[in-house]
């Protein structure tokens, strides 16, 4: 053949049993590393949001605390999409395209939104080019997208992504982010004063587009009752 496939070795079922087997143990261990990071990130602490920042959505004009919709926790996904572009970029398109079935989050007293800063109406085309029903809101004249580190303009704050400076970026990667990056940023509502808990970026935010994956990056986590969570924090709805 003088294009073979490429493959795994070949082996009996005993074989493969026994290498299974110890994959698995690896994979349990992992889990339990999974369920002590969402445990630690349950019990981060919370930073008041300051600014007052306006989003254009179908509804018209809506501040922060507006985009809960009445719940307690808020997840903003961060899709790039500059002004002058047409359509969001690949790589956020292929995320959104991964959700699923999120109305847990709601039930769990959760909103999710997407969040870009392209005009309101280039958000709706291609919205409707893709068949997205999520809601989708443009922060554009706003600092929202500077402030949480995913555009990037020197004159409005400094450089900023994944928690590393631009000359840190240099020092280890030889560039530095420009435009836009895409990230995911949490949110948490106590009356009407809002607080940032959590954001993630890079491929912190790949394995996102699942309603439980979400629910773990909020400070109230999956609401069930194994969970190792803080006293008083809520439990999933029977």
């Amino acid at each position: 053949m003088d294009n073979p496939v490429a493959h795994p070795p070949i082996a009996t079922h005993e074989e493969w049993l026994a290498q299974r087997k110890s994959l698995l143990e690896e994979e349990k261990a992992h889990t339990r590393a999974y369920d002590a990071i969402n445990a630690k990130r349950r019990r981060l602490p919370m930073v008041p949001v300051e600014k007052d920042y306006v989003f254009q959505t179908n509804d018209g004009p809506r501040s922060l605390v507006e985009l809960f919709e009445g719940r307690v926790q808020l997840i903003t996904q961060h899709i790039m999409f500059d002004p002058s572009w047409d359509k969001a970029c690949p790589g956020c398109t292929g995320w959104v395209k991964a959700l699923g079935d999120i109305s847990m989050l709601a039930e769990r007293n959760t909103t999710f939104v997407l969040v870009s800063r392209a005009p309101l109406e280039k958000l709706n085309a291609y919205a409707a080019e893709m068949g997205w029903k999520w809601t989708w809101v443009s922060s554009e004249g706003s600092d929202f997208n500077y402030d949480y580190h995913v555009s990037f303009d020197p004159e409005k704050v400094p450089l900023e992504y994944n928690y590393r400076t631009a000359e840190e970026w240099q020092a280890k990667d030889g560039w530095t982010p420009k435009g836009e990056q895409p990230g995911t940023s949490v949110f948490f509502r106590v009356d009407d004063k809002v607080f940032h808990t959590y954001s993630c970026y890079q491929r912190g935010g790949e394995r996102l587009p699942d309603a439980y994956a979400l629910l773990d990056i909020t400070p109230y986590g999956r609401q069930e009752d194994f969970e190792d969570s803080p006293a008083g924090w809520p439990q999933k709805p029977t």
